[in-house]
């Protein structure tokens, strides 16, 4: 089994150069041909490569080598550039050299050189002058760039389903989409993000990312804590998902926006919607005028068990995501597609 992993430490060294080479061209009738070494190749890089596919840091090993540029030969031959190394991590992932962040991966088949490999050495024949008509001198290969880089991903999706422990977001995700996230009638079923696409007519996909759930001073670590707060910072419109069978259901929206702004600032003022779940409950039923009432945000009143209402939730989440785009193209900025 592989786990889902956030975060990696990985050290990467590129390619050493391959050495100048050194010899003379010599033949019958010809003895003083000259200097005929060539230059070595280059190292190869070791690259990373955002990849759609890739849904955790797991597979990343702790350490990466780029291939080795060839010697220079005899007869003005260069050597053979190293081969690059790819090392494919998911899309949304963060580069960053003590604790400042190199590169931002956001998009598909996006590529970052982590290490350079290092320059070839230079072959007698490149110090060929009127002054020195027999060079003996050549250089050997650079070596390559080393670093140690940390790699933290943060989940890449249009809309974030953001709730407390068991009020049904693995269920809501389950009922919209083909995603097959763990439901159970305990707390903090979910342990890991997990992203699951609802599918348009029109052909247009939109990726809803279930977030497992948050408590009291979450900001503050407690629970899950900060290692899933990161994953919503991506969401670029949140669904906050409240039980609608406990007593004052408002008061856990007014919750979950304090832990978001306590995290970072301004993460609770993004597009939302309110979905009140379990609306097949009788108590829920009461509870639904109340909420209204309360809050200002649409509320969505639908039951992720039975399908009752689902209509009108993802109507909404079609709006919220054609909002989007149309922001980021007046932007003159590329919205994500999955």
């Amino acid at each position: 089994t592989r786990y889902f992993v956030d975060h990696r430490t990985v050290r990467v060294v590129g390619g050493r150069g391959g050495g100048g080479g050194h010899s003379f061209y010599s033949e019958p009738r010809k003895i003083f041909g000259g200097p005929d070494g060539g230059n070595g190749g280059d190292g190869g890089h070791v690259i990373l490569k955002a990849d759609q596919q890739m849904k955790s840091l797991s597979s990343v090993l702790p350490f990466y080598q780029g291939f080795h540029g060839e010697k220079g030969g005899n007869k003005n031959c260069y050597g053979a550039n190293g081969a690059y190394v790819y090392v494919k991590v998911p899309v949304g992932t963060l580069v960053k050299e003590d604790g400042k962040v190199l590169a931002d991966l956001t998009q598909h088949g996006e590529e970052y050189i982590a290490a350079y490999g290092g320059a070839g050495g230079k072959g007698n024949r490149f110090f060929l002058s009127n002054e020195n008509r027999a060079p003996t001198l050549f250089t050997p290969g650079e070596p390559g760039q080393e670093r140690v880089l940390h790699l933290e991903l943060k989940m890449t999706a249009h809309a974030g389903l953001v709730g407390f422990p068991n009020a049904g977001k693995s269920s809501l995700l389950r009922a919209i989409s083909s995603a097959k996230p763990a439901v159970a009638a305990y707390p903090f079923t979910t342990l890991n993000p997990h992203v699951g696409i609802v599918h348009y007519q029109d052909y247009e996909q939109v990726a809803v990312a279930d977030i497992p759930g948050l408590i009291k001073g979450a900001h503050q670590n407690r629970g899950l804590g900060v290692a899933f707060l990161k994953h919503i910072e991506r969401c670029r419109f949140l669904l906050y998902v409240v039980d609608l069978s406990v007593s004052q259901p408002w008061i856990q929206l007014q919750d979950l926006k304090y832990e978001l702004e306590q995290y970072k600032k301004g993460l609770s003022e993004r597009p939302c919607v309110v979905v009140g779940n379990k609306i097949d409950l009788a108590q829920s039923r009461i509870n639904l005028p109340l909420l209204k009432e309360q809050v200002d945000e649409r509320v969505i009143a639908l039951s992720a068990l039975t399908g009752d209402n689902l209509e009108e939730l993802l109507l909404h989440l079609r709006e919220l995501y054609d909002a989007y785009v149309k922001t980021e193209q007046s932007r003159g900025q590329s919205p994500i597609k999955w």
